[in-house]
């Protein structure tokens, strides 16, 4: 049901999701860590913020689980800055995960008869 106020997004639904995400933007290339939080705030039109420690947490995770490798960038650019990259495993992964999302959002519709 929509809010006086509009419809809003709901953190819950995309809790779970974060690892996804972080795999979904590197799978269009190399990133570091700001630039990925930047690309989620563009990509919503800024109506969804994940937490820099939340982010940094999923880095973290997506590296033990070789999802992604990191390296450090070139200095001469700034400050240095650690890149992030897909692997094949996390492809592979991210893959999965959207298989999986597509075939929770035909359940979702079906339960909610939106079909």
């Amino acid at each position: 049901m929509e809010s006086a106020t509009g419809p809003k997004l709901s953190s819950d639904l995309l809790r779970g999701h974060t690892d996804t995400i972080v795999l979904g933007i590197l799978h269009k290339g190399d990133a570091y860590g700001f630039e990925i939080y930047n690309t989620i705030l563009e990509r919503t039109g800024e109506q969804y913020e994940l937490k820099e420690t939340t982010l940094y947490s999923s880095y973290k995770r997506l590296e033990q689980d070789r999802c992604i490798s990191s390296y450090w960038g070139d200095e001469t650019q700034g400050a240095r800055r650690r890149y992030y990259h897909l692997t094949a495993r996390g492809r592979a992964v991210y893959r999965q995960n959207m298989a999986n999302w597509e075939f929770t959002q035909k359940i979702l519709a079906d339960l909610m008869e939106i079909r």
